[in-house]
């Protein structure tokens, strides 16, 4: 874990690198993002607590270096990326960015004088969902699971590694990996393990992937991340009503929050989910919970 960060503290210009404290491997490994904001130091998020570098400001023309280096000076190859917000870096980091848009029409053409970079180190935890894998994966098969829980929980973590043991178990798994985020795809290979029966579609809406891999995947398992659109729940209708199982993560605070939120509801009420798996986190400790639909409908 730690030399994983310290592959991303490499892409960072000199005089913000050598700004960084030594850290132990053990504070190394709890890293979770880097911030770069021009005209104020350099900042870490350590087990989910932001840290200040007691360094020098960071200059615009670092943020412009680091864009540079991490593409391996081939911006304009990640320039739909970076319109979106974020590039994937070598290694399935995340790099996210902020600045000022320049519009054509309704679409971002390109992103200029950048203000701010986050860099979101990816890291894969093999085995972490051995446990809930036994009660995804039963007698009669799959069930079709949400997994919720508030922004860096692990959600995607949890998920990510049941995609790879139920690959790894012989069936077929499609991701619509609509940001990236599961399986980090970079240059045409996946930056995380998915497992050898795992077909991965990024960059494209998941209402739309979803067809697309029901229509030339023959998949037995859709997994997708963050379900947030109305054409989402949809295209996990079309996929159960095909006869595929289905896993997907959402964002909410527990279950109630989960049901107060109409689209969620709506998910609910459907009947495509069969269970819940409810992630919480304080400090670096998490707790996974399993609640049955049913309960929640009561």
């Amino acid at each position: 874990m730690a030399k994983v960060c310290r592959q991303v503290f490499a892409l960072l210009p000199d005089r913000l690198r050598q700004s960084v404290p030594e850290m132990g491997e053990d504070v190394l490994a709890q890293v979770e993002e880097i911030r770069l904001r021009a005209g104020h130091p350099l900042a870490l998020t350590v087990s989910d607590t932001g840290r200040r570098v007691n360094g020098p400001a960071v200059e615009p023309q670092e943020l412009e270096l680091l864009l540079h280096t991490a593409s391996k000076w081939s911006v304009h190859t990640v320039l739909d990326q970076l319109c979106s917000g974020f590039m994937t870096i070598e290694g399935g980091h995340r790099l996210g960015v902020a600045g000022t848009a320049v519009m054509e029409g309704e679409r971002i053409r390109t992103l200029s004088n950048i203000s701010s970079v986050n860099i979101r180190i990816a890291r894969q935890i093999k085995g972490c969902a051995r446990e809930l894998a036994l009660h995804i994966e039963g007698e009669v098969g799959v069930a079709n699971t949400l997994i919720v829980a508030p922004p860096g929980a692990g959600k995607t973590t949890l998920l990510r590694d049941i995609i790879r043991i139920l690959s790894e178990g012989g069936l077929r798994v499609c991701v619509a990996d609509e940001r990236g985020e599961l399986a980090a795809m970079w240059q045409g290979k996946a930056q995380m393990d998915l497992g050898p029966n795992t077909d991965v579609l990024t960059g494209c809406p998941k209402a739309q992937a979803v067809q697309i891999m029901l229509r030339g995947m023959n998949p037995q398992v859709i997994a997708v991340d963050e379900i947030t659109a109305p054409e989402d729940v949809r295209a996990m209708e079309l996929a159960m009503g095909c006869g595929v199982r289905v896993l997907a993560t959402a964002h909410a605070q527990n279950e109630d929050d989960l049901y107060r939120r109409p689209i969620y509801r709506t998910l609910l009420e459907t009947g495509v989910f069969e269970q819940v798996v409810v992630l919480s986190r304080r400090g670096g400790q998490r707790t996974v919970r399993t609640r049955q639909v049913r309960e929640l409908l009561c």
